[in-house]
């Protein structure tokens, strides 16, 4: 078989194997143990380069040094491309137009000839198929989606049946919601419309919204998503993921289902859902398709077009994490470690919103919580359930808030105190008695890096001389995005921005960094992942007499360098410096002032 194709045919594995072995990949020992191996069960359906890849045969000539030598799917597919001459498309399912993708043809029609679109636009349509030789719908779909040309591109079997199933699934679900009416909302927040002759409006308990809402919370978890946003609009409603800290729309969904939805999801959270008018806060916990126990945090606000729910997700692989995968290493793990082990005193993390100060201090309680310890947490709200922490919530309408919560965790004879944040002067000053009392005691508060946070302490009103005699340290940080490692390339460094990054302190650039570049895997964005930077500010006797004395902000920030405290912007330098992550990421992220 050549490149060009002279008819219609459908690869099968023999014809697959006579190929790999005619191109050296795979010799005659390979093609016997496929062809003579029973397939299993589920195989039956499999397409042919997913029977190969099971094996996992070794590839005797490896297209680039850097992949493994094994034949997986990914290969394979690469391969078969070549063979036919259409380029290999990677479904990044943020970025396709589920609603128009599905327009373009029938579930029964692609399901019959294994074909999905992927993309649309005024000029063509972008076909996907894992039987490249194959075109017996190419006549019949080029007619009907006249003048629009097609463009035919390879596509991993894998992602073809996934997605085949979701993208139909979805839009089915939605247009089953929607029945014949229900194109407007009933009430619109600030905006009242009477839509004559209407039927009712979809049921939060409706099969379809009940699948609608399954493929959002599966498709949020495979995606890596810490929150998810559910935002009425005046035309249609928004569905936007936070990945990797930057906000993606994933669908616009007609309004009436988007409000259908978030009303599902309330009863699932238990929150009132005839009360629309006020915000609401609430808990979901779900089981992961990896079988995983995931808290989602929910958070109801009116807005002019309805209720906007945001969802966190707080999964227990994220959360609850080791140092190392932190980021927190070297000297910083070591200065953190020692910070930890006193039985007394006050430990603070500071950080803007989503700097990852909480998953710091539970991953930090998780190691100190053995059974010799009484470790008991004050938090607004819960995070997540952790069976070693004696737990206890803030709740506002009786008065119990962080300074109140303090007070009675004191009478508990715990040994280490988690106060989710230091607000006011009052909670303040529980946590620092809680300190003199012989505890240790752990909480978070809103500063831009680890000296200001002694100050902010001061402006709370405490007075400085107890603040030098309870705080052991304060640890900055801020999350940085780090860089995929399938695409990230090395490039000279900008001296100007590098000098400018580690101003005024002297640190020589390295001769080359590295530089987002975007590949399928990233989707474009040339990262993957985010890990901590850290500024670690431990107090000596030298600082405690500044601070007692009333020092400036500038006095405790000149003797915090004399003592080598290494600031956040350095901490970013050196991890560029690693290669892993760029310039731009950290002035996007670490404070220059």
């Amino acid at each position: 078989m050549t490149a060009k194709k002279k008819f219609s045919i459908q690869v099968d594995v023999r014809w697959c194997l006579d190929q790999l072995m005619a191109d050296g990949r795979i010799t005659q020992r390979d093609v016997n143990l496929v062809t003579t191996t029973a397939r299993r069960k589920e195989q039956m359906h499999w397409h042919p380069l997913l029977i190969i890849a099971d094996f996992g045969l070794t590839d005797l000539l490896p297209p680039t040094p850097n992949l493994p030598p094994k034949l997986n799917i990914e290969i394979l597919t690469q391969w078969l491309a070549k063979k036919a001459d259409l380029p290999v498309y990677r479904v990044d399912p943020l970025k396709v137009n589920v609603p128009a993708v599905t327009a373009v043809m029938s579930l029964e029609f692609a399901e019959r000839h294994q074909i999905l679109a992927v993309a649309v636009d005024a000029e063509t349509i972008t076909i996907g198929s894992d039987q490249p030789f194959y075109d017996d719908w190419l006549e019949n779909l080029a007619h009907t989606l006249k003048p629009r040309k097609i463009k035919r591109v390879m596509l991993n079997p894998q992602q073809l049946v996934r997605y085949l199933g979701e993208f139909y699934q979805v839009t089915r679900a939605i247009a089953g919601a929607q029945g014949s009416g229900g194109s407007e909302a009933a009430a619109k927040g600030v905006e009242a419309l009477l839509q004559l002759g209407d039927v009712q409006n979809p049921d939060a308990n409706d099969q379809h919204i009940v699948r609608i809402v399954d493929w959002l919370l599966q498709y949020a978890f495979d995606q890596r998503a810490s929150d998810i946003h559910l935002e009425p609009r005046r035309e249609a409603g928004r569905v936007r993921f936070r990945i990797d800290g930057v906000l993606h729309t994933v669908y616009d969904m007609p309004g009436p289902i988007l409000l259908a939805v978030i009303s599902r999801i309330k009863i699932m959270g238990r929150l009132n859902v005839a009360e629309k008018r006020k915000p609401q806060d609430g808990r979901l916990k779900t089981r992961t398709p990896k079988g995983l126990e995931t808290e989602l945090r929910l958070s109801t606000l009116p807005t002019a077009f309805g209720e906007k729910m945001v969802m966190r997700i707080f999964d227990p692989e994220v959360l609850v994490r080791s140092f190392e995968q932190l980021g927190l290493t070297g000297d910083d793990l070591a200065k953190w470690k020692q910070m930890a082990s006193h039985s007394n005193g006050i430990i603070l993390v500071t950080g803007p919103t989503g700097s990852g100060k909480t998953t710091t201090l539970y991953s930090t309680l998780k190691q100190l919580a053995t059974d010799q310890v009484n470790v008991c947490t004050i938090e607004d709200p819960i995070e997540m359930i952790e069976p070693s922490f004696n737990q206890m919530q803030v709740q506002s309408m009786i008065e119990l808030g962080f300074a109140e919560g303090v007070r009675a965790l004191m009478r508990q004879d715990p040994d280490i105190i988690m106060v989710g944040e230091v607000r006011d002067h009052e909670t303040a000053d529980m946590a620092i008695q809680a300190a003199l009392t012989g505890h240790l005691v752990l909480s978070t508060l809103h500063t831009n890096d680890a000296p200001s946070s002694l100050t902010r302490l001061h402006d709370l009103g405490v007075q400085p001389f107890l603040t030098a005699a309870t705080i052991l340290g304060v640890m900055a940080q801020r999350l940085v995005r780090t860089l995929c490692p399938d695409c990230k390339t090395q490039v000279p460094t900008d001296v100007e921005v590098w000098n400018k990054l580690v101003s005024p302190w002297k640190s020589e650039p390295p001769a080359k960094v590295y530089q987002a570049v975007g590949c399928d895997l990233c989707r474009g964005t040339g990262y993957r992942g985010r890990m901590g930077v850290y500024e670690i500010l431990i107090l000596s006797t030298e600082m405690k007499r500044i601070i007692g004395d009333g020092g400036s902000l500038t006095q405790i920030k000149q003797q915090a360098y004399r003592e080598g405290l290494q600031p956040l912007r350095l901490a970013g330098a050196r991890r560029i410096a690693e290669g892993q992550t760029t310039l731009e990421e950290v002035m996007r992220v670490v404070p220059l002032t």
